[in-house]
């Protein structure tokens, strides 16, 4: 692999300086050893359950999953698969590529999963970019992986998932599990929204001490069970619901895919004690309120939320319309998953003050597996209440990027790696940083030469009613470089206008921070794992682009603000 070694030696050296002292060891020396570990404890404890696209549920006990996944390397070591290498797999939610991910770490390779939500250009792209060895796939999409495995020369062949090679003849076979930690584990890829997606390169070192941070930090233990509705193409359902409950002799519930329909049911069926979401779900279910099982609740602890911005208004709607806590976090692929995360010990009254009394719901304090820092542009840190850079350091942070040193050095351009966020963090009482994210610097909308982060923007015009889900949009601007856009989805029956949101907007907002143009639409872009795809929006706002907004007079906004008062309230019904 080829990655600059400066930055590496860098971001292990860093990994020694937590803290709390040198970096936290590791329960087991691989992945495979943990799962042979509880095979042998907790034999006929369910492990993994499984429920597939038409509702039905299978299940395996940690002694089963030990056989099935002792066959599975077995399979892999005939086909010519040895530690080290690289195999790509057609991930989707379903059970057998559970088992497979498994197998491959048992054996001391790589995974390298592939969405099959993206375009048939990009899966190959991923493919070989990963200079993979074997690629596996379900029966439905093998085909693709044969087409694939007589393009690439890399390629030694395809395997289907649960029939043929597989299986046939590996009833029975054990496999002793490579104990080499620090191995190369997942090369996840970035989205690549503007270019060639990026492997992030994670060892299972760094998947494990992840894992076992958020074991320890969600109190979770062999009695638990954690449900999985987001892809396992993506380090969140891989660590949070799968690896998590595995290390900790749990049981891990894995959904096709999410649906509000069965969502509360599942959890009350299996008992599930944590559930890993994002927050275009939580707006979901909201939307279903019906669906809700009350019996849910008595096993259900809080959900974990994080991977895209997540505004007070939205939070709060939720934990009061369910009753349910979201422990709110923050994490990138380069770090593994999750760095950051609320505390689950906050009284109530605290953990209301950490989500809705800054203007940003807190993404928590650093999980002891990393440390978490605010920087300037030069890499220098920042006191409580300044915004920079987020950054981290810690052995969860990836190895590099695979076979692009020019991006691995300059993310790790002043030691630590560079998130891309703007945030700030404030002090508890007990000297804690409590973190916040104001947006993606990428996304920050420039106007004039001042920064304007369109979170603070998304919170205020998600609070207008009728307002099912707004974002500010920085779209291209002859006068000030950027002009501050707001994409509108309304709700079902909503009466509004781009008038009635520009308003409600300026009474919140300086004029230089408010939506200048308002685009409405039925629905917002979002990536596989539910991040909103807010620069897609862009050219919807490009007829403005040489439009030159001026603001209105005081007696304007004074009589604006009479008439608003008023007006019937129908104007503004949910």
């Amino acid at each position: 692999m080829t990655v600059d070694q400066k930055a590496v030696d860098q971001k292990r050296q860093l990994a020694q300086r937590l803290r709390h002292g040198a970096a936290p060891a590791l329960d087991a020396p691989s992945i495979g050893a943990c799962l042979r570990a509880w095979a042998a404890q907790r034999s006929e404890a369910p492990a993994l359950v499984a429920y597939d696209a038409n509702g039905a549920r299978r299940e395996l006990s940690y002694g089963a999953l030990w056989e099935a996944v002792q066959s599975g390397a077995a399979a892999l070591r005939a086909a010519g698969v040895e530690p080290g290498d690289r195999v790509a797999v057609l991930a989707g939610n379903d059970l057998e590529i559970v088992v497979a991910y498994c197998a491959i770490w048992t054996l001391g390779a790589c995974v390298a999963p592939v969405n099959m939500t993206e375009d048939a250009e990009r899966r190959r792209f991923i493919v070989e970019n990963a200079e993979a060895r074997l690629v596996l796939a379900p029966p439905d999409h093998l085909s693709e992986a044969r087409s694939l495995a007589e393009a690439l020369p890399a390629l030694r062949g395809a395997l289907a998932l649960g029939a043929g090679e597989w299986r046939t003849g590996l009833v029975g076979a054990a496999y002793a599990p490579d104990a080499v930690s620090e191995r190369e584990a997942l090369i996840v890829y970035t989205s690549g929204t503007t270019g060639a997606p990026k492997g992030v390169v994670l060892t299972q070192a760094s998947l494990l001490l992840d894992a076992q941070a958020l074991r320890d930090w969600n109190r979770v233990t062999a009695g638990d069970a954690l449900m999985c509705v987001l892809p396992i193409h993506h380090v969140n359902g891989i660590v949070v619901t799968l690896l998590t409950p595995f290390i900790a002799g749990a049981k891990a519930v894995l959904n096709h895919k999410f649906s509000p329909a069965t969502f509360w049911a599942r959890i009350a069926r299996e008992g599930v004690r944590i559930v890993s979401v994002v927050p275009t779900l939580l707006a979901f279910l909201l939307e279903r309120p019906e669906l809700f099982a009350r019996e849910a609740v008595g096993s259900l602890s809080h959900l974990i939320c994080g991977a895209g911005p997540l505004t007070v208004e939205l939070a709060r709607q939720f934990e009061e319309t369910f009753g349910v806590r979201v422990l709110h976090g923050y994490g990138l692929s380069e770090t593994t998953c999750y760095s950051t995360m609320l505390p689950l010990d906050l009284s109530p009254e605290e953990h209301r003050h950490w989500m809705r009394a800054f203007g940003f719901p807190s993404i928590g304090a650093a999980l002891p597996v990393c440390n978490v820092a605010v920087h300037d542009a030069e890499g220098n840190p920042l006191p409580p209440g300044a915004r920079g850079e987020i950054v981290i350091c810690g052995p969860s942070v990836m190895t590099g990027y695979f076979k692009r040193p020019e991006s691995t050095s300059e993310a790790f351009a002043h030691g630590w790696f560079r998130s891309g966020d703007e945030g700030f963090y404030e002090l508890d009482a007990q000297g804690r940083a409590f973190f916040f994210i104001t947006g993606r610097i990428k996304e920050l909308i420039i106007r004039g030469g001042v920064n304007v982060s369109p979170f603070e923007i998304d919170e205020v015009l998600s609070r207008i009613p009728g307002v099912k889900r707004g974002l500010a949009v920085g779209f291209e601007h002859r006068w000030y470089g950027e002009e501050v856009g707001a994409y509108i989805v309304p709700e079902d029956g909503a009466t509004l206008d781009a008038e009635m949101i520009l308003r409600a907007a300026r009474e919140r907002l300086p004029f230089h921070k408010s939506p200048k143009v308002v685009v409405f639409g039925a629905d917002i872009p979002v990536t596989s794992t539910g991040k909103y795809q807010r620069n897609k929006l862009r050219s919807r706002f490009a007829p403005w682009r040489d439009v030159q907004f001026a603001a209105p007079s005081p007696a304007a906004s004074e009589k604006a603000e009479s008439q608003e008062k008023a007006e019937p309230q129908h104007r503004k019904a949910r």
